[in-house]
């Protein structure tokens, strides 16, 4: 019969995460705090307490058996979420946050951000700050998940709204990048039937790129014969320019490459091109006079970028 109601230990299933991590009992003993035999008999206990063995020796140390591994998933975020939850009880009690979390989409984070983070950071050098960029869903799950304080991501197409509210602080343009030489580069005009003939890069893997797929949908037209699917901003860029893969960024984002004459931005005109950026907040939260002026970092820094388009040096100045 199956198993029902099986007893796991939070504090074990934190020390089954150490021991995966770190390959060996010692060393996660050492991390820890703990000695290597109170270790060990806590991990004998976890694999009696659910009657499962959860890990094996192997030359190159301790490694999780399939059930463990599966086990571990759940046990990093048991100890994500305390980690959360004590940082949170920390600064309430000290009144005020001293460290910034923000998320950020990768297609900001290689130009406006950090022009807006060095900019901030000459009046507020004392707080700490932390910074991450991943795609849309994951920035706004993360954000649920009080992994962040606020983040700064598009308003269009997004499909998490309980929990949340939002403030536009300025609106970018999207191009269709590729290579030059690429086949669509001398067509006066094109349409989104010859663009969807090639291969596409998107930022992530867990749905479609959402403003092509709005494209698309108004248009009409099926999705990309093939995609590639890419967090990295960079890597899209080398990408695009050693085949006929094409992606959409901001201007911004590859404005030097454009100038410079390594990618080029294929000639549609679309209204769905254009997509206001917001920071989000979770309900209830009220940043602080640091997150407040970062925030107006960001706008100022963001309004210059998209008036200049692709055209002059990235500035800081509105």
């Amino acid at each position: 019969m199956p198993k029902t109601g099986l007893k796991i230990d939070p504090r074990k299933l934190i020390y089954f995460a150490s021991i995966i991590e770190h390959g060996s009992f010692k060393r996660a003993a050492k991390a820890l705090g703990l000695s290597q035999p109170a270790l060990s008999l806590s991990m004998d206990r976890l694999e009696a307490d659910l009657d499962i063995r959860l890990l094996a020796r192997s030359p190159s140390g301790i490694l999780p058996t399939a059930l463990g591994d599966m086990l571990y998933c759940h046990a990093r975020l048991i100890r994500s979420e305390l980690v959360l939850a004590e940082r949170e009880l920390l600064d309430a009690i000290g009144g005020a946050a001293n460290e910034i979390r923000l998320g950020s989409l990768p297609s900001l984070a290689g130009s406006i951000v950090p022009t807006a983070l060095s900019k901030w950071r000459e009046a507020h050098s004392e707080v700490g700050l932390h910074v991450s960029e991943a795609a849309q869903i994951d920035l706004l799950t993360g954000m649920l998940r009080r992994e962040y304080d606020f983040v700064i991501g598009y308003t269009e197409c997004y499909d998490i709204e309980d929990g949340l509210r939002q403030r536009v602080l300025f609106r970018d343009s999207l191009c269709v990048i590729a290579r030059p030489g690429h086949p669509l580069a001398e067509m006066p005009q094109l349409s989104w039937e010859e663009i969807v003939r090639f291969p596409w890069i998107s930022p992530t893997s867990r749905r479609p790129h959402s403003v092509l797929q709005a494209a698309l949908q108004i248009a009409q037209v099926p999705p990309p014969v093939q995609s590639t699917f890419c967090g990295s901003v960079s890597l899209q860029k080398s990408l695009i320019s050693s085949s006929d893969h094409l992606a959409m960024l901001p201007a911004h984002a590859v404005r030097a490459e454009l100038q410079e004459g390594r990618l080029i931005a294929l000639p549609i005109q679309d209204p769905t091109l254009h997509r206001n950026i917001a920071v989000f907040f979770r309900e209830g939260y009220v940043p602080e006079e640091a997150g407040r002026a970062l925030i107006d970092c960001v706008a100022s820094v963001g309004l210059a970028a998209c008036r200049q388009g692709a055209n002059g040096p990235p500035s800081s100045e509105p």
